[in-house]
């Protein structure tokens, strides 16, 4: 039996990922085939020819117009998934059709919609809309991760690896230092965990890409939507800079680092990763900056969650863990990610 929440829109590739050419992703299990209309609708198929399951992501299957051709032996179908053609017969078999999957773009994402496609209008898809706003400078990319996406959610909810595992990049004695405070919205289906640092060491990450020098004030405030988008607020400012009291905050700079958790199989994942910012939109250089030292630092979590799968698996079943206050956020985030999965 899969454990993957059903119901929900999961993200399956970044808009700019899909175009005129046939484009396949796995998600939960279920390898999608992603394509452009000529109007520029995208479309989601089962990457599964219906006649002998070749997939059509691969040559020499490709799109005539807004059909997919198979490559195998010309099974051909239109972008609702319905075959409109097959070879030596004029009579389509009313059962050749693909599943088709409810697709959506929104905020630079390609969502798809496992389960039911009924409920699919009715499920609200997460939003992070700084990745397609206007004041907003964002690099983004994705790293495959060979581990359950359960532990890159306990990663993501209990930043105090970061001073261990990201020292160098943007962990500081702070962070793991600082306690955390925790929230759980059940209405809302959002858990939300902060950590603010009034005096903290600025890491390389903001030094380099702020030229802010000394003291910082360091804000963390997570947002998570399970099964699958966890936004992170980061606020920086020198030490001693607040809000002021109507809320603006023009003295600070903010970082909102977005990611996007994909289950590709019961043991890999696609972990999508987006730093937007509000400053320095034009600078180039910063962009570059911030797009190696991120994608390093996912890559430190890539390897670091790779190992610990490969103990999980190999230990058997029943094996302890201990838990203390800074696991209040992803234990939050088991209990609701387990609740929806037996739903």
């Amino acid at each position: 039996m899969t454990s993957f929440v059903q119901d929900q829109w999961y993200v399956a590739a970044y808009a700019r990922e899909v175009g005129r050419e046939l484009f396949s992703r796995t998600v939960c299990g279920e390898s999608i085939l992603l394509w452009r209309t000529r109007d520029g609708a995208v479309t989601a198929m089962s990457d599964r020819c219906v006649h002998r399951r070749f997939p059509l992501s691969e040559q020499p299957s490709h799109l005539a117009g807004d059909t997919v051709v198979c490559g195998y032996h010309g099974f051909t179908y239109g972008a609702d998934g319905v075959c409109v053609a097959v070879p030596g017969q004029t009579r389509v078999p009313r059962t050749a059709r693909l599943r088709s999957y409810p697709v959506a773009e929104q905020d630079s994402f390609v969502w798809v919609f496992i389960g039911d496609p009924a409920r699919a209008e009715g499920t609200r898809i997460p939003r992070a809309p700084w990745l397609d706003r206007a004041g907003w400078t964002v690099v983004s990319g994705m790293e495959p991760l060979a581990a359950r996406s359960s532990l890159l959610v306990d990663n993501l909810m209990d930043l105090s690896h970061e001073t261990y595992l990201h020292g160098g990049y943007i962990g500081t004695p702070e962070v793991a230092a600082t306690p955390i405070t925790t929230e759980v919205d059940e209405e809302a289906g959002i858990i939300r965990v902060s950590r603010h640092m009034a005096d903290a060491e600025c890491p390389p990450f903001y030094a380099d890409s702020t030229g802010i020098t000394g003291r910082i004030t360091r804000w963390q405030d997570i947002e998570f939507t399970p099964p699958c988008l966890y936004v992170l607020h980061s606020r920086i400012a020198p030490a001693g800079v607040l809000p002021n009291p109507d809320g603006t905050d023009p003295d600070a700079f903010h970082v909102e680092v977005v990611y996007a958790i994909t289950p590709e199989t019961e043991s890999s994942t696609h972990d999508f990763w987006a730093v937007a910012r509000d400053f320095a939109l034009d600078d180039e250089a910063v962009s570059e900056y911030l797009a190696k030292s991120n994608r390093t630092v996912v890559l430190q979590d890539v390897t670091a969650l790779d190992a610990l799968e490969r103990v999980i698996a190999g230990e058997p079943d029943g094996h302890q863990e201990l838990s203390i206050n800074i696991d209040t956020g992803g234990l939050a985030a088991r209990r609701m990610i387990a609740r929806m999965a037996q739903r």
